[in-house]
């Protein structure tokens, strides 16, 4: 079966959970036996096992400045020529990374509603490319922020179309309220462009079913990672407590680290250590220097990578004992937790989204999430020897049977099936 991966680029300078799930379906649907084609948007993938096929699609240094200088309107050529280079797309991709939807609005609805002359001037570029390559049998969307995209290739080809869902509304929501309501009206007006809808978690179902049920179905399909790369049975010699995402506030950061100051003076856990890993980028920094300046006092017990490398992305998990990501929203997966799994290592997460169906028995499951009671949980895993274990058999157990990458190209390629049957 020959599938059409379309999934923006993320710069690859952190560890950025939905890029990442996009690309480890497109190389376990590889593994099964599928020819996949990787599109890339905004920005190149830029590590070796993930690089797109086909040329980069709607570039963020024109696409965007077109949206925000020239009102939507069409670029001149030798300004366009100029900033897609790949000079600049490098440098963008270093500078990307936020996660606030200020400034981005228009840009946001003109990739859902599919208007304007510049959407229309790339998307016709993007639809010549997949009509005159050979054709694939499906194409993959890698969010409902891309529906534009699906309307035109529905017109255009016909082909049948999968989109992912998750988290979405984090996003949108952040828009300023008549932006937010018409993204909102612009997901429900290119939603019958798609054939099937797909997320992560039945907490996420339940999300799209109340907020969208216009939507219909929507098919759950964990995410699967190569639990060979993760496997280890070798454990730092010391308990050493995993934070792995993108550093800031929003992902609990600092949280942890007052947890983590608590533990420390409380010495319940000898020779207690962190390590921090997942990357950050400017809007962060100030934070991290926060989480610093908190850690200080401990700072020979603690290890912060401060770049993220994809290579070394499955080594971090080695060398924890047990993850922690106390999120301040409610995720719809966690891509970690499925990685942490895989190696072996328990997860204590906040009562928070999806985490109490993901996690299950393969961690601790606290609340109110704050430092207090994430130390508390902490604690309780990392004192509690056969509490530990248990967490441990039961993390393995889910790595294998739910989150394994066959396990979720079985059930693509089941769903692809059916569609073109």
């Amino acid at each position: 079966m020959k599938i059409l991966f379309i999934l923006p680029g993320s710069g690859d300078s952190f560890y950025c959970g939905n890029c990442f799930r996009d690309s480890l379906q497109a190389s376990a649907l590889r593994k099964a036996g599928h020819d996949v084609v990787i599109m890339p948007l905004y920005l190149p993938l830029k590590q070796a096992s993930f690089q797109g096929d086909v040329p980069l699609f709607f570039p963020a240094t024109t696409y965007f400045l077109e949206q925000k200088i020239f009102c939507n309107r069409r670029m001149p050529s030798w300004m366009k020529r100029m900033l897609g280079s790949d000079v600049l797309l490098d440098m963008a991709s270093s500078l990307s990374g936020t996660t606030s939807a200020e400034g981005m609005e228009g840009m946001t609805l003109s990739m859902i509603e599919g208007e304007g002359v510049a959407f229309e001037e790339n998307v016709r570029q993007l639809t010549e490319w997949v009509r005159q390559a050979e054709k694939p049998d499906v194409i993959q969307l890698s969010s409902s922020l891309l529906l534009g995209i699906a309307k035109e290739l529905k017109k255009e080809t016909n082909i049948p179309i999968v989109c992912s869902l998750q988290d979405e509304e984090v996003w949108i929501d952040s828009l300023k309220s008549e932006f937010a309501e018409k993204a909102w009206q612009g997901v429900l007006a290119n939603a019958k462009y798609v054939d099937r809808f797909i997320t992560t978690s039945y907490y996420y179902q339940q999300i799209v079913n109340v907020r969208l049920p216009q939507l219909g179905h929507v098919n759950v399909i964990y995410p699967g990672v190569d639990v060979t790369k993760y496997q280890s049975e070798e454990y730092p010699a010391d308990p050493t407590i995993g934070f792995f995402y993108r550093m800031n506030e929003l992902d609990g950061l600092d949280i942890l680290a007052d947890a983590f100051v608590l533990l420390k003076q409380r010495g319940t856990v000898p020779n207690l250590k962190l390590r921090i890993g997942g990357g950050y980028m400017s809007p962060d920094r100030k934070l991290v220097k926060q989480v610093k300046r908190t850690l200080k006092p401990y700072a020979d017990d603690v290890v912060i990578e401060d770049t993220y490398d994809m290579d070394e992305h499955a080594g971090f998990y080695r060398k924890i004992t047990v993850l922690s990501v106390p999120l301040r929203f409610q995720e719809g997966v966690g891509l970690y937790l499925c990685e942490a799994f895989a190696a072996g290592r328990p997860a204590v997460e906040p009562n928070t989204g999806s985490f109490a169906e993901i996690v299950g028995d393969g961690g601790l499951i606290y609340e109110p999430n704050d430092a207090q009671h994430l130390a508390d949980a902490l604690e309780e895993m990392l004192t509690d020897e056969q509490r530990y274990k248990q967490c441990q058999r039961h993390a393995l157990a889910l790595a294998y049977e739910r989150y394994d990458d066959m396990a979720a190209a079985r059930q693509l390629a089941e769903l692809y099936d059916e569609l073109l049957r």
